[in-house]
């Protein structure tokens, strides 16, 4: 049973269309500067039977989503059970009867990978690999760091990402979603971005606690 820090639709920053977001619990890697230090602990967020994430992924169908995008925690520490789930994922697409890919972001570069990892690309349509480095940003669409590579791995795959591998978008596209508790945003925001937004709200006497890009 997977364990999920949270779900998300639509998705418009994390790969082309309208998408459900998946963002998996646990990360081993923990690369310094990360926007999404919450995802770190292995023992947060919450389990889901892969039966309840794919009715949630059927309505994302039914109400049109364009794809699944698959981001962290590191998704390949749960390799067993998203194999699973994008297995159950993929047979609601191919009823769907039209193009929906399955986009997977790790921190693992594909050589790094055993089987049971590399089993749960199998269904993923492109993956965007490589550990965050803050120190090295990178302005193409999608990615963090100037090492992380988009890497096409089906035929939809190659219609969908190829024109992508090394498009610079005049602005990074970020969303900021909102719960009863928490403001957080999806996407990957250009370097300098999140320290301009809190002065920007602390010039305006707004303050927030637990922010999860410092330690």
């Amino acid at each position: 049973m997977p364990r999920i820090s949270r779900l998300h639709y639509p998705v418009t920053a994390l790969g082309p269309g309208r998408r459900l977001g998946v963002w998996v619990q646990g990360c081993p890697l923990a690369c310094p500067g990360c926007i999404a230090r919450d995802t770190w602990d292995p023992a947060g967020g919450h389990e889901v039977a892969v039966a309840d994430l794919t009715a949630v992924w059927q309505a994302a169908v039914d109400d049109g989503a364009d794809g699944l995008t698959v981001s962290g925690g590191e998704p390949l520490e749960q390799a067993a059970s998203l194999a699973d789930f994008l297995r159950a994922a993929d047979a609601v697409r191919r009823r769907a009867g039209r193009e929906i890919d399955f986009l997977l972001y790790t921190g693992y570069e594909l050589d790094e990978l055993r089987p049971p990892a590399l089993a749960a690309l199998e269904l993923a349509d492109a993956v965007i690999t490589g550990r965050y480095r803050a120190a090295e940003p990178d302005g193409r669409i999608w990615r963090g760091s100037a090492n992380q590579r988009l890497t096409p791995r089906t035929a939809l795959g190659e219609r969908r990402y190829r024109p992508y591998l090394d498009h610079v978008p005049e602005r990074a596209p970020v969303q900021v979603a909102v719960d009863e508790r928490h403001v957080w945003f999806i996407g990957v925001p250009a370097r300098g971005t999140l320290p301009r937004l809190e002065r920007a709200l602390q010039s305006r006497g707004i303050g927030w606690e637990g922010t999860t890009w410092r330690p």
